[in-house]
């Protein structure tokens, strides 16, 4: 566009020379090719554009947006033609509180309330993508500022409608997938609307109050207590009902003992232990007295 209207200039200077003396008049057809050569090299140059891949471009002819886009690769267009270029490769907008992470600087998490009337503190990411045949109708009813226009305020709104209906405490723990894909579907309406696609939400971090944070640690400190107190008791359980049975054991070993040996058996058993002893290798003096069971003196 600068070399047509710089050819133009040129050969307008030029039928102005031309009007002058003779002795300039051979300049003057000389600025006069120059001016054309520089009016038909703009204007070839003009006529193609290259769009980059990941993107597509919006052609607008003084002020009227034309709805056929342009693809990545070279495209021949009207010389007079502005195009506008989209990206449309995934993209990530990040709110967060740490500051420097998000697409804003400082600390730009969204803040809820919810139905317990608790100050929730949400981290998240939203990865989107201009849907590339809709890139002439955000240029006309958008503009090239949709993540401000659109993406941040959007995602906002939904998160905070829909965070009145949780409890800090479900919203943190139990209810979490359940909040997230309540936003997904409500912010993937509203971005098809406008051209956009939602391909992912991640929700990165939830943060509840200080006072919350320590009754839950409280209580999950209760129940590691209580669990490690019921193996404890599980343990001595059993413990008491090893030696229970061990004692009730020994308790019938006596009994059969006691009603189940005989004299007579008993003697027996003393003959085999004497018999034993008597083929042992060692020497042995065997002194006999007038009580039942023999006295033995053993020796080498």
């Amino acid at each position: 566009m600068f070399l047509i209207i710089l050819g133009l200039l040129i050969v307008i200077v030029s039928f102005v020379i031309a009007r002058a003396e003779e002795q300039v008049a051979r300049f003057s057809k000389i600025i006069r090719i120059a001016g054309l050569v520089l009016l038909l090299l703009g204007a070839a140059l003009s006529m193609f554009k290259v769009v980059d891949a990941g993107q597509v471009g919006v052609k607008t002819l003084y002020g009227k947006v034309d709805n056929d886009v342009l693809y990545s690769g070279l495209n021949i267009i009207n010389p007079l033609v502005e195009v506008t270029t989209f990206d449309v490769k995934t993209q990530n907008y990040t709110m967060s509180a740490i500051h420097d992470e998000g697409s804003k600087s400082g600390d730009d998490a969204i803040r809820i309330l919810t139905s317990d009337g608790l100050e929730v503190t949400i981290d998240l990411s939203v990865l989107f993508s201009v849907q590339p045949r809709d890139a002439p109708k955000i240029l006309k009813e958008i503009g090239g500022d949709y993540l401000d226009k659109v993406v941040r305020p959007i995602t906002r709104t939904a998160i905070r409608d829909n965070a009145v209906s949780y409890e800090a405490v479900s919203l943190y723990s139990t209810k979490r997938q359940e909040f997230q894909n309540k936003i997904v579907s409500e912010i993937n309406r509203s971005f098809a609307k406008r051209g956009l696609k939602l391909e992912q939400l991640l929700i990165r971090n939830v943060t509840l109050p200080e006072s919350v944070r320590k009754t839950i640690e409280s209580k999950i400190n209760a129940e590691q207590d209580a669990q490690k107190m019921q193996f404890v008791l599980q343990k001595e359980k059993q413990e008491a009902e090893r030696k229970r049975v061990e004692a009730q054991g020994i308790a019938d070993y006596q009994h059969i003992l006691s009603t189940g040996l005989s004299d007579k058996q008993l003697q027996y058993e003393s003959i085999k232990a004497q018999k034993e002893i008597a083929l042992s290798p060692n020497t042995k003096v065997i002194i006999m007295g007038n009580g039942k069971n023999p006295v033995i003196l053993g020796g080498n």
